[in-house]
């Protein structure tokens, strides 16, 4: 079993500051208390249990926010190669889509599909996009989203 440097029997309780303080010690210390309570110890007192809640709260979301990342490149690139498509770089635009709908793909849980906008995703990577890329205004793209969510996750 690991001991904590920070006490003498390994597991005090220390301030709960150390939440703020040392995201690090904090988690490693919290999730040693909670693989005790699942073996039966008696210790939930010592567990910082609103903000361990919290932190499993944020896992989902995180997880949620980098998808919808993802996809927000994947579409801006898209957008690149077809508002320049005799750049020189629509083949890296296109291959770095791919990759970023593959990594989405990856991270994606069913869970996540009442949540992801495509739209506002889409509308997003408008956004983003340069008005010129080598001195050269780019070509009309649609307004409204063409593609779904499922076509940005298909592999």
């Amino acid at each position: 079993m690991y001991k904590s440097p920070y006490s003498n029997d390994g597991w005090s309780r220390g301030s709960m500051s150390d939440y703020d303080t040392d995201i690090l010690t904090w988690s490693e210390r919290q999730a040693a208390l909670l693989r005790r309570v699942g073996a039966g110890e008696k210790v939930n007192d010592q567990v910082d249990w609103e903000n361990v809640a919290e932190e499993v709260e944020s896992v989902g979301r995180s997880q949620l926010a980098q998808v919808k990342s993802l996809l927000i490149q994947a579409l801006a690139h898209m957008l690149k190669a077809e508002a320049w498509p005799l750049s020189r770089e629509v083949p890296h635009w296109q291959a770095e889509a791919v990759r970023f709908r593959i990594d989405a793909a990856d991270v994606f849980a069913p869970s996540m599909r009442q949540r992801i906008d495509v739209a506002d995703l889409y509308a997003k990577a408008l956004r983003i996009l340069p008005e010129t890329i080598d001195g050269a205004p780019s070509l009309p793209v649609p307004t409204e989203y063409p593609v779904t969510l499922d076509e940005l996750l298909a592999k």
